[in-house]
């Protein structure tokens, strides 16, 4: 797992309305994420962003850079040049099998605010299925796709095996709870609720309300995006009625709700005062809304809410309350965070394996190269007068002695990966002869590996 690296921030340390700064907007991902693997100097990116995060995980050439990887991140995301030691003071950093440890520990939702949270799967697979698109992951199967898609298997089987699932593990169904409270004396109106983005997010709203038996207004930057939702969840629900609007239509004509959830990528509010102000007249009950706020950065500016009298439930606000539990679901797992060790012990044995097995195949031909030059040199000045089957029980026995004399430290490279990963193996192979050398090279070109630091090709 050498090469591998990961930087980021998350809701620890730099808060969820913090996270905005380093977000990239969906619609410009594409282009930014593509140019951001062109600034940090790496064949191989994968960009992570959702409500508890931002982490880039990486294959790095040299290691020891991350200093310099997390200066190079912080200005490519920001637009900015960090100050002296900011950028190390924002971006956490992992390398190796820390990494790979750590982007096990954040598939299975044991790094999230709610441990065990569901939305991560969803938003780790498309960060790949980006990756793949805009070429920051040359194919399926390069070692750190392989290794996230490892992570995702695993933390399916988690959630299956040792119920990390069970209870309300979406930070949705934590400010749903709120929503519950507030619609409880709610009786008389059709679709209560309104949701404001068709995002991963409000799908998950959307599916316990629909379950619960609670319409919805659905509005969404596209007319026929909402549309396509709202006819999902009225396939699936128990006969709701479900609106869609886009959002020109939305302050047009805003809909009579109580509550208002909003998960959008946008870079600024899309509920502005006025439209907010509005919505707050129409609510059936006389009261003023309950806004859920997913946003990062805010779809409803805070001092709107503030100036309105508006009790606003943003995502800084919802981790708080994941985070309360956080220590006993923590001790619940513990039994999953030992099946992630046994993971990552199988995972460092198998690429241990991955990366000597080339060399391994190279040692090998080299000694029956030596062999059977060695068997021809003796026919030809020693054994002249064997005939061809004579001949060819030489070259056999030739073959079988390179065997063994291979079998000791082909076994031995083996060990070495096991125990002491790629840059043992590499210490081990620095010793070879020319000739050797040389078929240790072509064979991790071969292999698509890293050049080997003593490496004169």
């Amino acid at each position: 797992m050498e090469h591998l690296g990961v930087i980021g921030l998350n809701w620890r340390t730099a808060g969820a309305e913090g996270l905005a700064r380093f977000t990239v907007a969906r619609e410009d991902e594409a282009e930014r994420v593509g140019r951001l693997a062109r600034d940090l100097g790496v064949d191989e990116l994968v960009y992570v962003a959702t409500c508890n995060r931002v982490e880039l995980y990486f294959r790095v050439e040299d290691p020891g850079d991350m200093g310099g990887m997390r200066s190079r991140a912080f200005a490519s995301l920001t637009g900015a040049t960090p100050e002296p030691g900011e950028a190390e003071r924002t971006f956490r950093a992992w390398a190796d099998e820390g990494a790979a440890e750590h982007i096990f520990l954040v598939a299975a939702g044991l790094d999230s605010a709610k441990v065990g949270e569901t939305e991560i799967n969803g938003q780790l697979k498309r960060a790949l299925d980006l990756a793949l698109e805009v070429g920051t992951l040359p194919n399926r199967g390069s070692q750190l796709e392989a290794l996230v898609a490892e992570a995702l298997k695993l933390s399916r089987r988690l959630r299956r095996d040792r119920h990390l699932d069970e209870g309300h593990m979406s930070l949705a169904e934590i400010a749903l709870e709120s929503v519950r409270a507030r619609l409880a004396n709610v009786t008389d109106l059709e679709n209560p609720v309104l949701l404001v983005g068709a995002s991963p997010m409000n799908e998950r709203c959307a599916t316990s309300l629909a379950a619960e038996g609670v319409g919805f207004t659905i509005a969404n930057r596209t007319k026929s995006k909402a549309e396509d939702f709202a006819r999902h969840f009225q396939a699936c629900s128990k006969g709701l009625a479900l609106n869609a609007m886009s959002l020109d239509e939305l302050r047009a004509t805003p809909p009579a709700v109580e509550v208002i959830i909003t998960a959008t990528a946008a870079n600024e509010p899309v509920i502005d005062r006025a439209l907010l102000a509005r919505l707050a007249d129409l609510t059936p009950s006389g009261n003023m809304p309950l806004v859920i706020d997913f946003g990062v950065p805010p779809d409803v500016a805070p001092a709107d809410c503030e100036r309105l009298g508006i009790e606003r439930i943003s995502m800084q606000n919802i981790i708080e309350a994941a985070e309360a539990t956080r220590e006993r679901r923590l001790a619940e797992a513990a039994e999953a965070r030992e099946e992630i060790d046994a993971a990552l012990e199988r995972l460092r044995l198998r690429l241990g394996d991955e990366h000597v097995a080339p060399f391994v195949s190279a040692l090998q031909r080299r000694y029956r190269t030596i062999a059977k030059q060695g068997a021809e040199h003796l026919l030809n000045k020693r054994l002249t007068g064997l005939d061809e089957a004579g001949r060819e029980a030489v070259f056999s026995f030739a073959e079988k002695l390179a065997g063994r004399f291979a079998h000791l430290p082909s076994t031995g490279l083996f060990g070495v990966a096991r125990v002491g990963g790629p840059a043992a193996v590499d210490a081990f192979l620095a010793r070879a002869d020319k000739e050797l050398a040389k078929e240790f090279e072509r064979a991790a070109h071969e292999a698509h590996l890293p050049p080997r630091p003593d490496s004169k090709s």
